[in-house]
Order: C-alpha cells, then sequence, then structure tokens
C-alpha cells in the first residue's frame, strides 16, 4: 500500500458534530494486510458495526465517530498490535474474529485472546478460538471432568472438543480418546444400509473421523484406531464398560434417550474426562420421546465440577447465511411451538401465540402429524403394539 494513500472512508473535517464524537490516531506496529483483510473487508466490518470512518496514511490509522466507538476501534488495534509485537501474526479471519467478538461482547477481554492459556498440542493442526464463545469453552473444558457444550451447528463445539481430546493424549494426560454418537439418524435407518455393522456405522461416525484426519496424519491415525488408543463407536457400545484415564466425547446428545444418557454419565472412571455435545433445536427421536440432553441438563446441570456452556448464532463460524437461518428458525420456533422434533420447553412468548390460534389451525396441525396416519373421516388410533410384518 503506497504511503500516503488514504484508505476507507474520507473523514469530514467540515460541519457540525456531536458532543461525544471524537477523533484518535493509532500506529499499526504489525503488516498492514491482515489487518484491512481481502479488499479492505475487515476495514469496512470495523466501520459498518461501530459506525466509524477510519483513515490510513502510512502506519497510522485515523479513527472518527462517537467515543465509545472509537476508543472500541482503537482496543481492537492495539490487541493486534499485542499479539504482533509478541511474534503472533493473526490471518485476515482471526482479525475478522477478533472484530466480531469486540463488538458482540463489549465487555470480553481481548487481551491474549489468540493465546494458549497452556501448552496444547493438536498434532499437525494450529487450534485457535474463533470468538470468545470457544475461548471460554476450551479454557471450561480444561477446568472441568464433565462439560456440557450446546449449541446450534457450526458453532465448533466438536470440533473443539476432538482437538482437545487430541491434545490431552499427545501430552500424555489421557492413554484413550472414546467418540461416540447415538444411533439415531435424521429420518433414516442404519438398518437399510449395505455393509457389516462397521461399515453401516462409519458414515455415520464420518464427521468425528474428519475432524480426527485433520489434525493428525493418516498413518499416526491408522496406528491409534488398530490400537483402539482411539475408538469411534455408537453409544449402545458404551454400555458395562468403565472408562479410566480417557477422554471421551458424546456428540449428538439430543438424540439420547434419558436411560441412554445415564447409562453414558455413569460409565466415566478415573482420571478421565468427558465432553458431551448437542443442539437441542434438532432433535430425532419419536415424537413425545424427551431428549436425553435436556433431562441431564435439568438434572446435572448444577452439579459441582460440571460445566456448560451455551453457544448462540452468533458463534456460528460457517458461512454468514448460516447464522441468519438459524435465526430464522428460532423466530419459526417460536411461533410454532408444537412443531416435531423440538421438544425444548417453549418461551413464554409462544404460549400467547398459541392461545391465540384458530381451531382451524390447531387442527392443521394435528393433521400434519406423521405418526398416527388417521384414515380420512375416522377418529386416530394409536400406533399398534404389534410387531410389523415383513
Amino acid at each position: 500500500m503506497p504511503g500516503g494513500i488514504p484508505i476507507g472512508h474520507p473523514i469530514p473535517v467540515a460541519g457540525t458534530k456531536p458532543t461525544n464524537w471524537m477523533r484518535r490516531s493509532v500506529h499499526i506496529s504489525g503488516k498492514i494486510e491482515p489487518l484491512f483483510g481481502t479488499l479492505d473487508e475487515n476495514v469496512r466490518l470495523l466501520e459498518d458495526l461501530l459506525h466509524v470512518q477510519t483513515q490510513l496514511h502510512d502506519t497510522k490509522l485515523t479513527i472518527d465517530g462517537p467515543h465509545d466507538s472509537v476508543e472500541q476501534a482503537v482496543r481492537i488495534v492495539e490487541e493486534y498490535n499485542h499479539a504482533s509485537q509478541r511474534g503472533r501474526a493473526l490471518s485476515s479471519d482471526e482479525v475478522k474474529t477478533l472484530i466480531k467478538t469486540a463488538t458482540d461482547n463489549p465487555g470480553e477481554p481481548l487481551r491474549g485472546m489468540f493465546e494458549s492459556g497452556r501448552t496444547r498440542s493438536f498434532g499437525k493442526k494450529t487450534v485457535t478460538p474463533k470468538n470468545a464463545s470457544q475461548r471460554r469453552y476450551m479454557e471450561e473444558i480444561e477446568k472441568h471432568d464433565m462439560m456440557f457444550g450446546i449449541g446450534p451447528g457450526g458453532t465448533g463445539k466438536t470440533y473443539i472438543a476432538v482437538a482437545m481430546a487430541v491434545s490431552a493424549l499427545l501430552t500424555k494426560q489421557v492413554n484413550r480418546i472414546i467418540l461416540a454418537r447415538p444411533a439415531v439418524e435424521a429420518g433414516e435407518r442404519l438398518g437399510f444400509l449395505p455393509g457389516t455393522l462397521q461399515q453401516k456405522i462409519d458414515p455415520y461416525m464420518r464427521p468425528l473421523y474428519d475432524a480426527l484426519y485433520d489434525m493428525l496424519d493418516a498413518d499416526k491415525l491408522g496406528a491409534f484406531l488398530e490400537k483402539g488408543t482411539i475408538e469411534v463407536a455408537p453409544l449402545a457400545f458404551m454400555r458395562g464398560r468403565t472408562l479410566n484415564d480417557s477422554f471421551v466425547i458424546l456428540d449428538e446428545a439430543q438424540n439420547t434417550t434419558s436411560e441412554q444418557m445415564k447409562m453414558f454419565l455413569t460409565r466415566l472412571g478415573f482420571h478421565s474426562k468427558a465432553v458431551i455435545t448437542g443442539d437441542v433445536t434438532q432433535i430425532d427421536l419419536p415424537i413425545g420421546k424427551k431428549s436425553g440432553l435436556i433431562e441431564a441438563l435439568e438434572v446435572c446441570g448444577n452439579i459441582e465440577g460440571i460445566g456448560v456452556v451455551q453457544f448462540g448464532e452468533k458463534d456460528v463460524v460457517r458461512h454468514n447465511l448460516v447464522q441468519q437461518i438459524i435465526r430464522a428458525y428460532e423466530v419459526y420456533d417460536l411461533a410454532h411451538p408444537q412443531r416435531s422434533g423440538n421438544l425444548f420447553p417453549p418461551r413464554p412468548a409462544a404460549k400467547t401465540e398459541v392461545a391465540a390460534k384458530t381451531d382451524v389451525a390447531a387442527k392443521a396441525e394435528v393433521a400434519a402429524k406423521p405418526a398416527l396416519n388417521p384414515v380420512p373421516g375416522e377418529p386416530a388410533h394409536e400406533p399398534s403394539q404389534e410387531t410389523p410384518q415383513g
């Protein structure tokens, strides 16, 4: 970037400014390109979120806007400088994360956000938190022997759990990793898939394998799997076992029954750690069956030694549209609290809306449920308890 050429929106010098308007200049000690991002997308994001204007001359960034917004923008640049001075070159994506974290959580401390609190070894992958929730999640996993990570897809709750498990294994904190999922599929049945039991299970466990392959070389992972140092298995395989010196992860825990969840939680042995992840808005259990994850949070959520981190749509680190989709579904669920699969307790606002529904709308909702399959003109009957033929 040629020196002296302004970058960002021109800062007006004339006109009346609000009483809280201020201007500050801050020197950029690291590389300018990652701070500004591709086509200046990071500085544009900073301007849009904080309603400030910026201008760059050489390595000096001038920020103009409301007092609190300017102070917050300066704090972001100073944290970027702090990381650079400590030899930590932030990428453009990490700068974007820094900006979003600072604006979403103004009171959240930024200093050392991309520094590990303790020595971690993630194999061939460098794993850094992409927002305040992920950082707290990593810290809470280290502090607690049992941890619940709850939130929508794309928040990194499973990936980070696997990364922490790999770190614990490689630093000799545990002797093995066990990854489990309940064998409940979104509208599918494993029994109809071709192949042996293991061949049926493997595609369903693929997200866990993907995270492992991302952090470990294929040969090393293959050796770990062959020796049983790393085990990926359905939840049913946990019954009757005591898991000592292990890092155990239960993924998709919203699809456990109450009995399955109690069974899993009581498998934990000495010198072991368990992380339970799930999304209570994507439950694939039969209608009327309460999720074991929701029940476990109600029963065990306040027990000392058990940690809980809740992720929201703002914590999603996938495509920006994913955040909007998740939020749209949340709004839809408020308007349709009886929607199949959503067993999470409805919020108070939803009750008023349900009470206002007409009889026609209520009947339409009942008719839409697939479980009873009533014959037209006849009342619905309870499902037969007989074993289906064929």
